[in-house]
């Protein structure tokens, strides 16, 4: 083992990490011991810039960008899960779970993965895990809206009713289709009511690559907020050992469906209101991404995901 090898810096714990990225038309590369990535602008001088993979989170690349197999490696090395999408966050299928590549470099702990494997099978255990899910959404989702600000300043608030016609459904709910139903009802509740905040004529339309009125451009927002928030979601799991192919809400058949569950908890608390917010405020989509993030980091969101799987797992034991 080299002597540079040697000195180099241990990982910071992952659920304590404070970066995550999010690039397009860029060259990812190891340089000099480095991560480091090059941007595509005919400049006759070649400037990296710096990629801190032992305080990375997640590294997500869009449309144009290349990744060299050594730096994908020390990626790996540090546990830096790297996701690949389309160009403004999009989906982008490929051959890996969920467009992720997760590193395997390192031992990752088997006490979670048996836990929620074993109530996976159960489906009485796994609808209790979507209740449960559920739940902490409407929890998160009350107390982030009670303190942002451009929220407050624009009148909007939680409808109770919907909140609590929410919580009837999720206690009635005997599978998992009914709590689908009774989600999408949640969602619509919470659209309504920023809609109506941000005087936008607004409605759900996912995969519409288009900034023509305030509507596509808080479209465009959420769609690419989502791409972020699986980022989030997909590095606690693996932290956790746990497969992304063991969903409790969104369908034992859907591939990666887990991640999307997990996600769900930012979507309502964060992604949704960031959107709206910026797009009002004619932000362009790096701004609102930023915005984001710093937000996503500043409520410690990856500490929290950790610290939910755990108490999740230690209900079902």
């Amino acid at each position: 083992m080299s002597q540079l090898r040697q000195e180099r810096s241990r990982p910071v714990m992952l659920s304590k990490r404070a970066c995550v990225f999010y690039l397009e038309k860029v060259r990812v590369v190891l340089k000099d011991d480095r991560i480091v990535y090059l941007t595509d602008n005919s400049q006759p001088v070649e400037y990296f810039y710096n990629i801190p993979e032992k305080n990375t989170a997640f590294l997500l690349l869009g449309k144009g960008s290349s990744l060299t197999d050594a730096a994908a490696r020390r990626l790996a090395e540090s546990n830096v899960m790297v996701g690949f999408c389309g160009s403004g966050g999009s989906p982008l299928f490929s051959s890996l779970d969920l467009t992720f590549l997760a590193p395997q470099s390192e031992y990752r702990p088997t006490e979670y993965m048996q836990i929620w494997m074993k109530a996976w099978l159960d489906d009485d255990a796994r609808l209790l895990m979507a209740k449960i899910l559920l739940l902490e959404r409407i929890v998160l989702v009350s107390q982030s809206w009670k303190k942002n600000l451009d929220l407050i300043q624009h009148g909007i608030y939680i409808d109770d009713n919907a909140l609590n016609t929410f919580k009837q459904d999720i206690d009635r709910s005997e599978n998992q289709q009914e709590l689908l139903a009774a989600e999408g009802r949640w969602a619509k509740a919470l659209y309504k009511e920023l809609a109506k905040g941000f005087n936008i004529d607004f409605k759900r339309d996912e995969g519409k690559n288009s900034h023509d009125t305030l509507t596509d451009i808080a479209n465009n927002y959420l769609d690419h907020g989502n791409y972020i928030a699986y980022g989030y979601a997909a590095v606690a799991l693996n932290g956790m050992g746990i497969s992304f192919a063991l969903p409790i809400l969104h369908g034992k058949t859907r591939r990666g469906g887990l991640v999307f569950d997990l996600a769900d908890l930012v979507k309502d608390a964060f992604v949704m209101p960031t959107a709206f917010i910026c797009a009002s405020k004619g932000l362009n989509q790096k701004e609102f991404r930023m915005q984001l993030i710093e937000i996503c980091q500043d409520q410690d969101l990856l500490d929290y995901m950790f610290s939910f799987i755990t108490d999740i797992c230690s209900k079902i034991k």
